[in-house]
């Protein structure tokens, strides 16, 4: 994609609020569209000035962060939808994935990691911490959160192998590598288990896949 990444900053800390919006002030190829203190108010502005990418806090007084993830994704599915928190719980992260959340972050990042999260997310990447993730996957392997009903069922054999692969975090470019694939073949397959599973990331996948028992070696080698 070219072009401006517009961004909607929500926080219900002003403060924090003007650091973000300052330092994204700074750096070329970054609009900050607005800006918003609470969910309800984050959901107008989303829905009228149509951003690129929402850094949005988890934990504010009345409508919550995943409570305006979801009206947001309700109007626009595609919204690239950053949570930027301080909670390091691993059923906060699982909650806000499952809602459709592009990422998670956390408050004490530094300004580049930041910058290079709202970049790659504008691009359709998943961006989690990856201490969090760890967190997520240890959840979810203890069986502390109940798993959605199977669809796996729907995938070819080559689709299930690389949903294995996106389980151990692994990027289109290594798959391709350890699959003999080109990148853009693997893409297409990441693409088609996404629609197949409804699912709108490929860290969704990866969680999908960790919560049924599918691992890389799960899939047959065709």
């Amino acid at each position: 994609m070219d072009g401006t990444i517009r961004v909607l900053l929500v926080d219900d800390h002003t403060l924090f609020r003007s650091g973000v919006k300052l330092l994204l002030s700074r750096q070329a190829g970054i609009d900050v569209v607005g800006e918003a203190g609470d969910g309800a108010e984050a959901v107008k502005l989303a829905r009228a000035l149509r951003p690129d990418v929402v850094l949005l806090d988890l934990n504010m007084p009345g409508l919550s962060g995943v409570e305006a993830l979801r009206l947001m994704l309700q109007d626009r599915p595609e919204l690239a939808v950053l949570m930027l928190t301080v909670s390091e719980d691993a059923e906060d992260l699982a909650t806000a994935l499952r809602a459709g959340a592009r990422g998670y972050l956390l408050k004490n990042i530094d300004a580049d990691y930041l910058l290079g999260a709202i970049h790659r997310a504008r691009e359709g990447e998943a961006v989690v911490a990856e201490a969090m993730m760890g967190k997520l996957l240890q959840q979810f392997r203890a069986g502390d959160t109940p798993a959605p009903a199977r669809e796996d069922d729907k995938l070819t054999a080559r689709e299930r192998e690389i949903l294995g692969y996106l389980a151990l975090g692994e990027s289109n470019k290594v798959i391709a590598r350890r699959l003999d694939l080109s990148e853009s073949t693997v893409k297409i397959h990441v693409q088609n288990i996404l629609k197949k599973l409804n699912l709108s990331s490929r860290v969704q996948a990866a969680v999908y896949a960790v919560e049924h028992g599918l691992s890389a070696s799960d899939g047959s080698h065709s």
